[in-house]
């Protein structure tokens, strides 16, 4: 970063007066308590014991004879929880605790970070409140009971189109009138400064475990590197690993949902134009007046309008390639993982298995990549159900 908070040109914090002391605040306690001692070590303790890392680098065997290349799949969807999520949410609730907070509110789309938030919550003994959209309570209700069964209370938005953005609208709200006691646990690599930096810290762990994962299996560092990008944070812990690597792509794949030529609007990085949203500058979902659009997609997890700072200027500077992939393709990919390695991905993670499938024969059959499987489908059976049922 060049400065505090920005990647290039982008990030910053774009917020109301009354939320900026509390921003510094987190960010003093982060950068103080990431390097002490007992605090790493308690983190480190509940990452191996709790979360379950180091997750494996499995190599899928007949996916790759399917696409006619070598795929590992780095596999997060073994992360306590179901999805890499815990990875942040661990970290951050217990920078929570440091800072002696009570309780702690979070927004969801998918329902895993407000999972995993629930569940760190039960941990570490907080008061804790879910934001999801409306329209995600109900096609997400799995998460949402074991959102409760941990003893989060659920807040159900639905002002305007009923998903992610709105229940981080109505979290940041809530916030405003409660920062005394509460921390606002944030999803994803995106927001106000310190959060995308906070959040990238605790998912480089993903990155981290890739590279000397690979080095081992091939004795190499891969051709290409592949995540799905909604907000940004399983991708950006991916890329971390690889950034100063540059023989290695790196390609972020986003939601395209009924395609980028229709009416409807998706693939923020692909489509989107440079604002601010939600207290960040960065590429979004807007039109020539600024005004946001309502994002729609298959995935829960991408239904969002904007993207983190980081991503932003990857995609500015060039080092990555951000791609969309539509409903259709990502449904193919969900089916054709779980029929050739009896692996169930999340939809969010069938984004980047879809780009893999779109580069089948395509690729020297020696070529290495490297894909992000943020996260396991169990929650998303019943969408997949509706669109293709089973015969």
């Amino acid at each position: 970063m060049e400065q505090t908070g920005r990647y290039g040109d982008f990030g910053g914090y774009y917020v109301p007066e009354v939320l900026i002391p509390a921003l510094e605040e987190i960010e003093k306690a982060f950068y103080h308590f990431k390097d002490d001692l007992v605090f790493k070590e308690e983190l480190e303790s509940l990452r191996a014991d709790y979360l379950g890392r180091e997750t494996p680098l499995y190599f899928a065997k007949r996916f790759s004879e399917y696409v006619g290349y070598k795929v590992y799949l780095k596999r997060e969807d073994l992360v306590h929880g179901g999805a890499h999520k815990g990875n942040n949410t661990l970290g951050q609730g217990l920078l929570a605790k440091y800072m002696g907070k009570k309780k702690l509110i979070a927004e969801t789309g998918a329902g895993q970070h407000g999972l995993a938030t629930s569940m760190i919550g039960a941990l570490l003994d907080f008061d804790t409140k879910i934001f999801m959209g409306s329209v995600d309570v109900a096609r997400q209700s799995v998460n949402v009971h074991k959102m409760k069964l941990c003893g989060a209370s659920v807040v159900s938005v639905s002002a305007g189109s009923g998903t992610l953005k709105d229940a981080i609208n109505d979290a940041m709200r809530y916030w405003c009138s409660n920062l005394s006691d509460t921390f606002y646990l944030f999803g994803t690599a995106a927001g106000p400064h310190p959060f995308p930096e906070i959040v990238r810290y605790f998912q480089t762990v993903i990155g981290i475990e890739a590279r000397k994962q690979i080095l081992v299996k091939e004795n190499r560092l891969p051709d290409m590197i592949v995540a799905c990008v909604g907000g940004g944070s399983n991708a950006i812990g991916l890329f971390s690993g690889f950034l100063e690597d540059e023989s290695v792509k790196i390609v972020g794949v986003e939601a395209g949902g009924r395609g980028i030529d229709t009416t409807h609007h998706c693939a923020t990085l692909t489509k989107g134009r440079v604002g601010v949203f939600h207290g960040a500058k960065g590429y979004l979902l807007q039109d020539e007046v600024g005004q946001v659009f309502e994002s729609e997609s298959i995935s829960a997890g991408l239904d969002y309008p904007g993207v983190g700072p980081e991503h932003s200027y990857l995609k500015a500077s060039g080092r990555a390639e951000y791609v969309p992939a539509n409903d259709e393709e990502v449904l193919d990919a969900f089916e054709i993982l779980i029929k050739t390695e009896g692996i169930i991905p999340a939809l969010e993670s069938s984004h980047a298995l879809a780009y893999l499938i779109s580069m089948k024969g395509k690729l020297d059959p020696n070529t290495v990549v490297v894909a992000n499987l943020s996260g396991r489908g169990d929650k998303d059976v019943g969408i997949v159900e509706e669109h293709r049922p089973l015969k």
